[in-house]
């Protein structure tokens, strides 16, 4: 009536019932589990069998290969054995025939040591020749390679001092022809200040207007042609000091009219 006495006959005892549905619960879940690792061990052998089939195939494959293999050596083999027994018959009638040979080196062996004994006289002799007269030409060498070193030490101050002229004359000639080109630009400069004192007064500076601009473009050209020249020379200065040749010519002059 209360639900405290035990269920006959399914109980004992009170929550017999409860413990057996727990226990069948957890036989199940057990169950589960043994099931889930039965399958993923049955997994696990098909795919070992299956790798172990495609393992046995390939073996067996591999012995058929290796059996024709086998096959193709026994055949090489008897043909190399009968290659081989003709060899050795050809080799005995070669050996045969190289004994006669060798008699015949022997023979002319002799004859050639009697030779190289005559000739290595000879050779002696000629070799004394050659070093008495090494020994004179290396004496006559020596005095000449002691020739040719003053002689390469005379070319060299002669080469120094021709650069040294050189470089005076380049020199030389930049500085008068600088002088003559600054000359040229004090006069015009000279020029173009008393024209352009003239033309301070109104009545003469139309006049002298063009005057002053034909100055001013003499002037102009006169120091770009100093620049020039100046420019020039100093690179022709440089080449000679560089070792160039055939550097030792004037700067061409643009001789400009007076305006």
């Amino acid at each position: 009536e209360t639900n405290t006495l035990p269920f006959h006959p399914f109980e004992n005892q009170q929550g017999d019932i409860l413990r057996v549905e727990k226990e069948h619960q957890v036989l199940k879940e057990q169950l589960r589990e043994a099931e889930e690792k039965f399958e993923q061990s049955q997994s696990r052998s098909l795919e070992e069998i299956t790798a172990l089939e495609e393992l046995l195939k390939k073996s067996i494959e591999e012995t058929e290969v290796s059996q024709n293999e086998l096959d193709w050596f026994h055949q090489d083999s008897e043909t190399q054995m009968k290659k081989w027994q003709q060899e050795k018959k050809e080799n005995r009638e070669n050996l045969k025939a190289l004994k006669g040979t060798v008699k015949k080196q022997s023979d002319t062996n002799e004859r050639y040591l009697k030779t190289i004994d005559d000739k290595e006289k000879q050779y002696n002799a000629c070799l004394n020749t050659f070093l008495e007269t090494s020994n004179k030409f290396a004496n006559e060498k020596g005095k000449l390679e002691e020739l040719i070193k003053k002689s390469q030490d005379d070319s060299q101050e002669c080469e120094k001092r021709a650069v040294k002229a050189e470089v005076s004359v380049l020199q030389t000639w930049k500085e008068t022809e600088i002088w003559k080109l600054k000359g040229t630009i004090a006069k015009a400069e000279g020029n173009l200040r008393m024209l352009k004192a003239w033309s301070s007064s109104a009545s003469a500076a139309p006049v002298l207007k063009s005057q002053i601009d034909s100055w001013e473009i003499f002037i102009s050209n006169v120091k770009k042609q100093l620049e020039k020249v100046e420019a020039e020379y100093e690179e022709k200065i440089e080449q000679v000091k560089n070792g160039a040749r055939n550097c030792l010519s004037k700067v061409e002059i643009v001789d400009f009219p007076w305006p």
